[in-house]
């Protein structure tokens, strides 16, 4: 599909990777719905994205909540008058292992911080997905949904519900590629690695290092590195169903 024009909903927009691959596709001339929390960063998002010179704006949506996905899909159709791609974006994390024993007392990891990100990361994929598939079929727009999973579906210490969702997402796009390609919609995934943004900026120096040093390529990926790659997948209309893995070499 050609970017130029193609209206693409992309959430967690505000800010990290989201703001990364709006501001490249706003170059592009994509024409962009970005979705977040905070309505400061999403009006910084908004100005970058028209500074590239792409059409954008912005939309506050807690992706877990059912009713606010359905209302904000149904406002970007009628803003927009089409949607042709979703950049399933949006994600938090909750680290901390499934136990830990200190002077021989248990402490086990607490089912609202497992249920926090299991909604955010996989139910609001499974809801975005739904929706925006729906109107896209309404609509009669062919066009990508891109679900953005982690190196961590593998399997990451300290994070059972980092891993699990993003390994139930790594899932559910090869399902919907296969559910959804009769309808002209591709789904593909990338699952980046150790990427520089806000969050690993705030490492420790020493941390950081250790991290790098594990990493094949010895440095860490770059924001714009996972637009490109997003951008290649909404212009290649034969890539469907797959993950896309950006890490450096490392495996975890």
């Amino acid at each position: 599909m050609q970017l130029n024009d193609s209206v693409i909903i992309i959430t967690g927009g505000g800010q990290g990777l989201g703001r990364a691959m709006a501001e490249y596709l706003a170059g592009r001339g994509a024409r962009l719905a970005l979705v977040d929390l905070g309505q400061e960063r999403l009006d910084e998002a908004v100005a970058a994205c028209r500074a590239a010179g792409g059409e954008a704006r912005s939309y506050i949506c807690n992706v877990a909540d059912e009713q606010q996905v359905i209302d904000m899909v149904a406002q970007v159709a009628q803003d927009f008058g089409s949607i042709h791609g979703l950049i399933n974006n949006a994600g938090i994390l909750r680290d901390g292992l499934l136990l830990k024993v200190r002077d021989g007392e248990i402490q086990k990891m607490p089912l609202n911080q497992w249920q926090s990100v299991i909604d955010v990361n996989l139910t609001g994929v499974f809801l975005c997905t739904r929706e925006v598939a729906a109107k896209m079929i309404e609509l009669e727009n062919q066009g990508l949904i891109i679900n953005i999973s982690s190196i961590s579906r593998a399997g990451n210490m300290g994070q059972s519900n980092y891993s699990a969702a993003k390994a139930g997402v790594a899932a559910m796009t090869v399902v919907w590629a296969k559910e959804l390609a009769r309808y002209g919609i591709r789904v593909a995934g990338i699952a980046p690695g150790f990427i520089e943004t806000e969050m690993t900026g705030s490492m420790k120096p020493e941390a950081l290092e250790k991290m790098t040093a594990g990493i094949p390529l010895r440095r860490m990926g770059k924001p714009e590195e996972i637009a490109h790659s997003a951008a290649y997948l909404f212009e290649n209309d034969y890539y469907s169903g797959r993950i896309l893995e950006l890490d450096g070499g490392l495996r975890l």
